[in-house]
């Protein structure tokens, strides 16, 4: 089923999830649940992330209209410790974003973690928002992570700012299945 075309008139802004709390990637796929609700089709590219069976992972492969590209490495990137192969996986993952954001195929379209790889200087700002910029005209699109960088912030149209109060890790519970991946 096609989506109605009045509503893909209406979209075409960026929004920004970021700050400390937990929420942002949760906020970005309920919003894909709601989109595809309306026959949008939707693509998410994670940054950062391998494939490690993550719920969404798993759940994207059963949707139609639903695509979901991890790229990363096997690892966790150390801010302070940034290799070359860091800076090249987070470099190919914008490459790939901006072929698919262009390609016309997707209404909405998700930059998971892309504020970190910004705000680490793993990807240039600029470069976003000139991507941001050149894009077809009614693709929404989300960028979520923290650090979100003051261009992007300004450049954006929403941003919400997920703030922790009080979090389980700070009890020692960490990552669980279904909930946090």
């Amino acid at each position: 089923m096609k989506a109605d075309e009045n509503v893909k008139k209406e979209l075409g802004l960026v929004q920004v999830y970021t700050g400390n709390g937990k929420g942002k990637t949760t906020a970005a796929l309920g919003l894909t649940m709601r989109a595809l609700g309306n026959n949008l089709n939707v693509a998410m590219v994670q940054f950062m992330k391998p494939d490690q069976g993550s719920g969404e992972y798993v759940m994207s492969k059963k949707l139609e209209n639903f695509t979901l590209l991890p790229h990363g490495l096997d690892h966790l990137v150390d801010p302070r410790n940034i290799t070359d192969d860091d800076r090249e996986m987070a470099r190919g993952a914008l490459r790939k974003v901006k072929e698919m954001l262009y390609s016309g195929k997707y209404d909405l379209f998700v930059i998971d973690e892309i504020n970190v790889a910004m705000g680490w200087k793993l990807v240039d700002v600029n470069e976003v928002i000139d991507m941001l910029r050149g894009r077809p005209k009614n693709v929404e699109v989300v960028l979520t992570g923290r650090y979100a960088p003051d261009e992007i912030i300004e450049f954006a149209d929403l941003v919400t700012e997920m703030r922790m109060i009080k979090h389980p890790y700070d009890r020692g519970i960490g990552p669980r299945k279904g909930i946090e991946s």
